[in-house]
């Protein structure tokens, strides 16, 4: 039987004490009211789930096109935290951490699977190293790659470790395969409320660049060849997605880059995410590939680079294709971000423009 979004599991416990709805609706007041800007967050979103309509307004991250709210179903949002302890199995009791803002839906999402599935969570403020001041272990925990990256010497204090938020470097996956921890890279999006698909980055990494879908989740193609999502249980509609895939079956998934990246170069199409993925382990700042208009390829390939491109090397450059090879390269002194901090690329080739 599946919980109704007005249930709080009998096993659920915050910050080591026990809540029941009233009481957590207390803590909710009191975290708006007295608490620090990140409990706030949370003070806020648990006001409103348990305020007396059946949706909630989310804000999306705006890494592809501008912030927006868009309005999810609690019910729904009850039905993908299931569908995710069914796929990591969790079980009332288990711990988790979270360190994420609340403010956006991995955050959101993180306290919702612990209201439902029962589970002990742990709030501490997000930060770039959210295991520093903690000692304890955990079952489930959810963090973006810099976190990550300035986790690993503590990764084994977890079980299970979702990432999301933005992809994953070879050089970092290299870090993650000593450790006991099973971490797992995540594919969603606001809109299929986080994660639809996971692939694990270490322990038996037999799928490779592969996404595996969860539960009750089905994909095909659009005739661009981008992803279409059907997940009845998380949305009435058919989502369709801008990320160009390969499908290696029902349940399997391949990224190639998004629609809206793709440079077409005298006639050859490339993708600026496979070609990122060749220079990253040689790259020490942070970077981006992309098209610029140009005369007689209808687009030339281009690197922008924060900060610094006279150590630029041609040597970084040696693993690639020559139509992959970077015509001009421009540097950005420090590069525009979302809230969450991910890049906004095309506000920074705007930027490039004038």
């Amino acid at each position: 039987m599946i919980p109704s979004f007005t249930k709080v599991h009998n096993r659920f416990k915050f910050n080591n004490y026990h809540f029941d709805h009233n009481s957590l609706k207390e803590v909710a007041y009191s975290f708006v009211k007295e608490g620090e800007p990140y409990q706030k967050q949370v003070g806020n979103f648990l006001l409103d789930w348990f305020d007396d309509n059946d949706y909630v307004f989310v804000n999306t991250s705006g890494s592809t096109g501008e912030p927006k709210q868009i309005k999810l179903l609690k019910q729904a949002m009850v039905e993908s935290a299931i569908a995710t302890g069914d796929y990591f199995d969790l079980e009332p009791g288990n711990s988790a951490l979270h360190c994420l803002p609340t403010e956006y839906i991995a955050g959101k999402m993180m306290l919702i699977r612990a209201i439902i599935l029962g589970l002990e969570l742990d709030l501490v403020e997000p930060s770039s190293n959210p295991l520093m001041y903690t000692n304890k272990t955990y079952n489930f925990c959810a963090m973006v790659p810099l976190q990550l990256q300035n986790s690993i010497e503590k990764l084994n204090s977890i079980e299970t470790l979702i990432i999301g938020g933005a992809s994953v470097s070879e050089a970092l996956q290299k870090k993650l395969q000593d450790t006991t921890c099973k971490v797992y890279a995540t594919y969603g999006m606001t809109e299929t409320i986080t994660h639809i698909a996971t692939k694990p980055l270490n322990h038996n990494n037999s799928k490779g660049l592969n996404y595996n879908t969860l539960p009750g989740v089905s994909i095909s193609k659009d005739d661009r060849d981008c992803l279409m999502i059907n997940a009845p249980r998380l949305s009435t509609e058919g989502i369709v997605t801008n990320d160009v895939v390969e499908i290696e079956s029902e349940s399997e998934f391949k990224i190639l880059g998004r629609i809206d990246n793709v440079i077409n170069s005298g006639g050859v199409k490339l993708f600026p995410e496979q070609i990122e993925a060749k220079l990253r382990n040689q790259m020490n700042n942070r970077f981006f590939i992309a098209g610029q208009d140009d005369i007689n390829l209808g687009q030339e390939l281009i690197m922008v680079v924060e900060g610094d491109t006279n150590t630029l090397e041609n040597s970084i450059f040696k693993d690639l294709d020559t139509y992959e090879t970077p015509k001009q390269i421009y540097n950005i002194e420090r590069f525009i971000e979302t809230a969450s901090g991910k890049i906004q690329r095309k506000k920074i080739l705007e930027l490039l423009k004038n």
